[in-house]
């Protein structure tokens, strides 16, 4: 066997291996986001409740600043 046919034999080899995992990652949902479940949607209430406890949080991280 020459070289060639060595290098082709090889790339016939890791084609079918870079297939075996494109199809491993379409299963798995990563390629067009399938198998994503939609965001589920967020109330106002619940929009407003989550701001002000992110600025609250802030404003906890500002104060140590502050003092420190």
């Amino acid at each position: 066997m020459n070289i060639l046919e060595a290098l082709k034999d090889e790339a016939s080899k890791l084609q079918r291996q870079l297939d075996s995992v494109n199809t491993a990652i379409k299963v798995l949902g990563g390629r067009n986001g399938a198998g994503r479940e939609k965001k589920r949607p967020v109330s106002a209430a619940a929009r407003a409740k989550m701001s002000k406890a992110q600025k609250a949080r802030w404003a906890k991280v500002r104060g140590a600043k502050k003092s420190a």
